[in-house]
């Protein structure tokens, strides 16, 4: 059956990840608790399908105020398929290359801010110039995404550097560059794609590691709560409190 064949590809992924990635994992936590314990923040961004790791992290069931989601919506959302924000668009426009220095003048940042990058190839140029722009302003830079699969790969980028060259730690998530992995009868293209999974597993492997470091220090997480659980009667108050503690980062009170 090629469902079992697609699980079974996830969990050698996951596998994977587990026996090559606990140090590298361990190291971009450390970078991230100490930007969450001086109340900053960890940026995120990705696109198309990487930004699907960025909404797991925050707001969500379990995660926890640091983590700033920078998502633009024409490299985010194209479900349309065809007419206005369509795939044509978004393929074009996450090769464009100065786009992502664009997106970095919409934002404050802080010298104790920190960046968290998702990238599948690594190789398109928003990611390039937003990773650039970070390096230039001194900040911490973590890249998630198929880093071993990528090398060699040429860069779409005038700097012919790709993503997992610039970072100050990556975590390699594992996954065939061509992303698909279940091979189907009479046809060039596999199916069963791998990457939201590599992506959301090292991401749930890191965003706990990083809670442990905190919790560790004494450092209090505003944990955004389930407020669905029959019986929690503050969960309601737990969630306003995490939303306002948000609120007041954002604002830089």
């Amino acid at each position: 059956m090629l469902a079992k064949e697609w699980l079974n590809n996830a969990r050698g992924i996951m596998d994977k990840i587990e026996s090559t990635q606990m140090e590298n994992i361990q190291k971009a936590a450390e970078i991230m608790a100490d930007t969450i314990a001086k109340e900053r923040w960890v940026h995120t961004f990705g696109c198309g399908h990487a930004t699907l790791p960025i909404e797991e992290m925050y707001p969500r069931i379990g995660g926890f105020v640091g983590f700033h989601p920078m998502c633009e919506l024409p490299l985010t959302f194209f479900t349309n398929i065809m007419g206005g924000m369509s795939v044509h668009n978004f393929v074009f426009l996450e090769r464009v290359e100065g786009y992502g220095t664009e997106i970095m003048k919409g934002y404050t940042f802080h010298k104790d801010d920190c960046f968290w990058l998702f990238s599948h190839t690594g190789i398109n140029a928003v990611n390039i110039d937003i990773a650039l722009k970070v390096k230039e302003m001194g900040n911490k830079l973590i890249v998630f995404g198929s880093a071993g699969e990528a090398e060699g790969k040429k860069s779409r980028h005038s700097s012919e550097k790709n993503i997992f060259e610039i970072a100050d730690v990556v975590v390699d998530t594992c996954v065939p560059i061509q992303d698909a992995s279940v091979p189907l009868k009479n046809h060039v293209d596999k199916i069963g794609p791998v990457s939201t999974m590599g992506f959301i597993t090292a991401v749930w492997m890191t965003v706990t590691t990083v809670a442990e470091i905190l919790a560790e220090r004494g450092v209090t997480l505003y944990i955004h709560p389930s407020h669905n659980v029959p019986g929690d009667t503050t969960a309601k108050d737990r969630l306003t409190e995490c939303l306002d503690v948000y609120k007041k980062r954002i604002a830089g009170v």
